[in-house]
């Protein structure tokens, strides 16, 4: 398995991740439409001139998923049983079509878990920029992570 067991975490660790990802226009238009997100300021070009910015933005949420997406390999793949929940998150620049994001993770607390001997859990802080070194998404995930399995 790619991912890490809840032992294999600690508090300050840090992860560069080295996948990263191009955004394109059929992203936004097929996740706004399966959200059922009809905002013109994702899918109208000629509204979006009339914007600040002048041209379509990325749906957020399709940005917050492509974050957490691309820290799966380093961190959770295969070892997560689950996400407990999404603090703290936020969109400081918008991600336009066209964009190529790249992702960072801090593991910011470890705990075990209360109600589950074979897990634990993991709170990351999860960071993603653009090509222009700008950070355009971060946010605080809760996972339940797996144990080690016993030898």
């Amino acid at each position: 398995m790619a991912g890490l067991y809840f032992e294999q975490f600690e508090v300050g660790q840090r992860f560069e991740h080295l996948v990263r990802r191009t955004v394109t226009e059929t992203d936004n238009l097929l996740f706004s439409a399966l959200t059922m997100n009809p905002a013109a300021v994702h899918l109208d070009a000629e509204y979006c001139k009339g914007t600040p910015f002048k041209e379509r933005l990325v749906n957020s949420i399709f940005t917050l998923g492509l974050l957490v997406g691309l820290s799966v390999y380093d961190t959770t793949y295969g070892t997560t049983i689950g996400n407990l929940g999404f603090e703290d998150v936020r969109f400081p620049k918008p991600v336009l079509i066209g964009d190529t994001l790249r992702a960072t993770t801090a593991v910011v607390a470890l705990r075990e878990s209360q109600s589950r001997k074979d897990s634990g859990i993991v709170v990351f802080e999860h960071r993603a920029w653009n090509q222009r070194n700008e950070e355009v998404a971060s946010c605080r995930r809760s996972a339940l992570m797996l144990k080690r399995p016993a030898a």
